[in-house]
């Protein structure tokens, strides 16, 4: 039974930077994981992935937010920088083991989710 906690979310200005974190505990049959995020009246968007330690990332988030599995320590991390008021968003971690998927940003295509942590720019 796979469990995800995320941390690091907070309140941030407009061009600041957070790092987002989520420890995995009973995951040894997922091979990816991923960040969504959901902002009030909006549906739930991928935002970056990893399978097989490739990341793939949403358009709006490239060359500002990195992806990364500490597989030592099973902790995703989701590092952002140049934060803007459009990402302001409730922030999930997801995991997925459906082979073939593994850079899939659609929620269906994941089985187990965290609580999720808040991030609000201004």
């Amino acid at each position: 039974h796979v469990q995800l906690v995320e941390s690091g979310g907070g309140s941030v200005p407009t061009g600041g930077s957070l790092r987002l974190s989520c420890v995995i505990t009973g995951s040894s049959y997922m091979s990816y994981y991923a960040w969504f995020r959901q902002a009030p009246g909006k549906e739930r968007e991928g935002v970056a992935t990893i399978g097989g330690g490739v990341p793939f990332y949403a358009d709006f988030v490239k060359g500002r937010f990195t992806i990364s599995l500490d597989n030592a320590k099973n902790v995703l991390i989701l590092q952002m920088h140049n934060l803007q008021v459009q990402d302001t968003a409730m922030y999930y971690c997801a995991a997925g083991s459906r082979a073939g998927l593994g850079s899939s940003l659609s929620a269906p295509h994941y089985a187990a989710w965290g609580q999720g942590t808040q991030v609000t720019v201004s």
